[in-house]
């Protein structure tokens, strides 16, 4: 298992990793440090373990934010899947109607052609 050094707020970390992940967890890591640094800008020395601590309840309030805006999306999703499956469904009620139309139309013309033969051969020319 490979091993990374982070640093976060002046101070190294060794930090194991799956094989892999070492680029992933020095990304965190600055993440976390950048949160800090933000901490410490605004508050001063307040003590290490205080700005890690309230770093860390930055980060968890931004992942509620994004599971709250995810889950939204998802609904917005379903929301919008549903109208689509009724507009689908409306769309393929008038198409039959229009095809159960067309069809009439269709004999009254047949009629009114047979008809008009019939009339055609009967008139003595």
């Amino acid at each position: 298992m490979p091993q990374v050094a982070v640093m976060i707020n002046g101070k190294t970390y060794r930090m194991a990793c799956e094989d892999g992940q070492e680029a992933h967890l020095l990304e965190l890591a600055k993440t976390l440090d950048g949160h800090v640094s933000d901490l410490k800008g605004s508050f001063g020395e307040i003590g290490d373990q205080r700005l890690t601590v309230m770093a860390g309840i930055m980060m968890v309030d931004e992942v509620f934010e994004l599971k709250k805006n995810i889950q939204r999306l998802e609904n917005e999703v379903a929301a919008l899947q549903t109208a689509q499956s009724a507009t689908l469904s409306d769309s393929a009620a008038k198409e039959q109607q229009v095809a159960k139309n067309l069809t009439r139309v269709a004999e009254r013309l047949k009629d009114m052609s047979g008809k008009i033969t019939e009339k055609a051969k009967a008139k003595p020319e």
